[in-house]
């Protein structure tokens, strides 16, 4: 089993569930974002990973442009060199259109996220050495307003199915990268991890999660999770790091 494999088996999961109001979009960028979502599990994924960051699901400025968990466009193409060919998802919300490489808009959790990682590693190569990151729900979820659904907001009887199959994923995920610790980015990857991983072994931490949405993620987000990590005994890079 393989990165990709996971994540095609996953994606042929998902898009056998259905989902109703307040739902009206879904997103699935493992299928309509394949090819650069692939080429990051193929050029960073190799295991074993000291640690695995675990996000929640895409953002609409960010893994659903590029399908890279925490997608930022300038991040993916300029420090990690992914790029490729991007389609329109089915049903797509007209206020929150998918360009692909070519959006213009920004996401903040993932210029937030990747800016902190290269200012202390330098070169993505030195960072995947020991880490990776990937989300665990790889869906966004979209109201008629074109308005953000996080999973934890989706109907009982439809969530228990999508997450039943992303705890699958991750416990295989984690099955093949070895990692020692998973690190919930945000309260809600944590208490996923945690269930999904109850009685593996593996250990558990959390960081806080750097969506501006978050007033905490507004005050010196880098200090705060910095010092979460060194608590959670992660020596992560050097101030200074980026070229």
């Amino acid at each position: 089993m393989t990165l990709a494999t996971i994540a095609a088996d996953l994606a042929a999961d998902l898009e056998r569930l259905s989902f109703s109001p307040p739902v009206a979009h879904v997103y699935n960028p493992l299928v309509y974002a394949r090819a650069p979502h692939e080429e990051y599990l193929r050029r960073y994924g190799a295991g074993p990973k000291e640690a695995l960051f675990v996000g929640m699901n895409p953002g609409p400025w960010g893994m659903a442009q590029t399908g890279v968990p925490f997608g930022e466009i300038a991040a993916v193409t300029g420090w990690l060199g992914i790029n490729g060919p991007v389609a329109h998802p089915a049903g797509e919300h007209p206020k929150k259109r998918v360009d692909g490489f070519a959006c213009r808009r920004s996401e903040v959790s993932g210029r937030r996220l990747w800016g902190l990682i290269r200012e202390r590693f330098g070169e993505p190569e030195r960072f995947f050495a020991r880490f990776f990151v990937v989300n665990y729900c790889p869906l966004l979820f979209l109201n008629d307003a074109g308005g953000n659904i996080t999973p934890d907001k989706l109907k009982n009887g439809e969530r228990q199915p999508l997450l039943a199959a992303c705890d699958r994923a991750l416990r295989q995920t984690v099955a093949l990268l070895r990692p020692r610790l998973v690190i919930g980015v945000g309260g809600f990857a944590e208490t996923q991890a945690r269930e999904a991983l109850a009685g593996s072994g593996v250990a558990v931490g959390r960081i806080l999660h750097p969506s501006p949405a978050n007033p905490a993620a507004n005050r010196d987000w880098a200090g705060t999770v910095l010092a979460q990590l060194a608590a959670l005994g992660i020596d992560f890079g050097e101030k200074g790091a980026l070229p």
